[in-house]
């Protein structure tokens, strides 16, 4: 198995939606519904992979105020299918964002915290760009839940590349050690199976 998300990724592109359809569609959806959008606002996705929460973000947002950012070519070649040429796709790692500080309203992410190698430093990259009062939204597995749990143990052992999964407590702690305010994180089902979580956070406006 490959040993780094990008490996990893880069293989999967091509059959990612037909293997994990139902998972992403129920997922993206329950980021894209907790969101709070204005006609106004531009949006970062990070881990946009095939551009599944993109596609959902750009029936009430402009084209050009959406941007994607994922660490596999492969996935944004599929994200670019998916979307056209008016959304911009760019790689990069969660813990290095080529993009201005205070350039960004808000910042999403769906499933793809568990992969980051180093989460404290991604947080705080994603709150440098965000503007004053700027809102992250993240969802990811909820360790709290049995199957995850699990699962979570499993890609341990047989998975050098997965760093590991969270639960409420760690999720909030990060996000409160980043520098973000106003943090709540709140965990559901999507299915018997899976359990998720999103925690929301403001950068301070002062």
């Amino acid at each position: 198995m490959a040993t780094n998300p990008k490996d990893q990724y880069d293989a999967l592109a091509s059959e990612y939606d037909s293997r994990w359809g139902s998972y992403v569609d129920r997922s993206v959806r329950a980021t894209f519904d907790r969101l709070d959008l204005s006609d106004s606002a531009s949006v970062l996705d990070l881990g946009c992979g095939t551009g599944a929460l993109l596609a959902l973000l750009r029936s009430r947002l402009a084209e050009e105020s959406l941007v994607g950012v994922d660490v596999s070519l492969e996935m944004l070649a599929v994200a670019r299918r998916r979307l056209g040429g008016s959304v911009r796709l760019v790689q990069a790692r969660a813990e290095c964002l080529p993009f201005s500080s205070a350039s960004v309203d808000i910042v999403v992410s769906s499933s793809s915290f568990h992969y980051w190698a180093a989460p404290a430093v991604g947080l705080s990259e994603i709150r440098r760009i965000l503007k004053p009062g700027g809102r992250l939204a993240i969802t990811d597995w909820c360790d709290d839940y049995l199957v995850c749990k699990v699962c979570d143990l499993l890609l341990k052992v047989t998975d050098p590349g997965h760093p590991g999964c969270y639960g409420t407590r760690d999720c909030s702690r990060l996000l409160l050690n980043a520098g973000f305010e106003n943090v709540v994180v709140e965990k559901y089902k999507i299915s018997l199976v899976w359990g998720l979580m999103t925690g929301h956070g403001t950068v301070p406006s002062g």
